[in-house]
């Protein structure tokens, strides 16, 4: 018995590699990879004026919907379809995509019980959530309300059903820490292949904030941009900026320990060399203004992937909302991250053209991040026509840069003071 303890002790804390191997997204600028990336780097707008409800009275009338999207081309059927909430929708079909892109398959080429699944969401069923109140508001009674509305609406039923359809038998946790949610999915799979607990995690995050409700109460909360113009309208960095816009969507990336993905011959789009996470412990929605928990945070990750400010070339895709308090906090914490070498780094906020996807935000950030490194092409920060002053450093403004990328981080905080950033390194 002491034998076994020693051996489950030795293979849990041995440190492995961790490659990515699948992507997958589901975004207003694409409802693919390769559609995300090419309209991300030729600087494409994806807000636009809300169609699919009416929006008198409401505080805003644009966001980042999903468009020209049948769930059926992501191996759901109509059954299913009609039991879900979008948010597991959207989760399904960018897992489709990254799943079928890393080859894995339970079973086949990875043991069920080695493959796990961290894909969750900020909110979780929302749509769901505003329906069935609408039921007992009418009648309180509550005999319409549906018997699927909890198995419907929370927010881990996402990465369950993925779960489900994929045969992983591996641990499944719904990471909730608001819009940090999927960053912080992304480094705890990274923690659980790297520490021996799992070989690959399907991870990611994914929302479906833009309706009604959502736009009431973020709207009344002086959060989002009343900007008139959609195209010009989510502004990280630029002094006119005046909020963040509501956008829905879905990311995920397979994470894979490095020699089982080597063994199989799976593509390897990049390594994951890092993670941190910390709490600002401040404020509910305020980000520590001084920066230094956020710095703590980017900090962690930078020490992890042996950051070399004399051999690495970086790309920080920020969080960028375009919110007054957030930018200049960013800001102060890159400054603080990476000293002198802060002015030596590209930055931009892809937010800029797909909006802010809540819980799904992270996962397609770390998506564009990868994609960076791999093509060596730097996003840009559409809208940036007029810089902050306070925000002063390069965020590769409205026309996407070429640069030899070596190391790529993705950071994210999110409402309750919750910080993550991970790092990636380029193969």
């Amino acid at each position: 018995m002491k034998n076994l303890y020693i051996y489950g002790l030795n293979h849990v804390l041995m440190s492995k590699r961790v490659a990515v191997t699948g992507l997958g997204v589901l975004s207003c600028i694409g409802n693919d990879v390769k559609s995300f990336w090419n309209n991300l780097i030729h600087g494409v707008c994806g807000i636009d004026y809300i169609t699919e409800f009416p929006t008198d009275g409401l505080p805003v009338k644009i966001a980042g919907k999903i468009r020209n999207f049948n769930p059926e081309e992501y191996g759901m059927d109509k059954p299913f379809i009609r039991k879900q909430d979008p948010f597991t929708i959207f989760a399904m079909a960018s897992a489709w995509q990254a799943m079928n892109d890393s080859g894995l398959v339970a079973g086949q080429n990875i043991d069920p019980l080695r493959l796990s699944t961290y894909v969750s969401s900020g909110i979780g069923g929302f749509e769901t959530i505003q329906r069935e109140v609408a039921k007992m508001i009418e009648d309180p009674t509550g005999q319409w309300i549906s018997p699927l509305f909890v198995p419907t609406m929370i927010a881990d039923m996402a990465g369950g059903q993925i779960a489900i359809k994929y045969g992983a038998q591996g641990s499944c946790i719904g990471i909730v820490t608001a819009c940090a949610t999927a960053t912080h999915s992304i480094g705890e799979a990274f923690r659980a292949i790297h520490h021996g607990y799992t070989d690959a995690v399907i991870a990611g995050g994914t929302d479906h904030c833009a309706i009604p409700l959502g736009a009431a109460a973020f709207g009344n909360a002086r959060a989002l941009s009343r900007a008139e113009d959609p195209k010009h309208a989510c502004l990280p960095f630029n002094a006119d900026r005046g909020g963040f816009v509501m956008a829905d969507g879905s990311a995920v990336l397979i994470l894979e320990e490095m020699e089982h993905a080597k063994a199989r011959g799976a593509h390897i789009y990049a390594e994951v060399v890092g993670y941190g996470s910390t709490c600002d412990a401040y404020h509910a929605t305020a980000p520590r203004p001084d920066g230094s928990t956020q710095a703590a945070c980017i900090k962690e990750a930078l020490d992890q992937a042996a950051f070399d400010p004399a051999a690495d070339q970086v790309y920080v895709n920020a969080h960028g909302t375009g919110t007054k308090l957030n930018d200049v906090a960013e800001t102060t914490a890159l400054k603080l991250a990476f000293g002198d070498e802060a002015y030596k780094i590209h930055i931009s906020s892809t937010k800029s053209m797909h909006g802010h996807m809540f819980g799904a935000s992270g996962a397609a950030e770390a998506v564009a991040t990868v994609l960076a490194l791999q093509e060596g092409i730097i996003p840009p920060t559409i809208n940036l026509d007029k810089p902050d002053p306070e925000c002063d450093l390069d965020y590769t403004p409205n026309t996407a840069k070429k640069a030899a990328l070596t190391l790529g981080l993705s950071d994210s905080f999110g409402f309750g003071g919750h910080n993550a950033c991970i790092a990636f390194r380029k193969i």
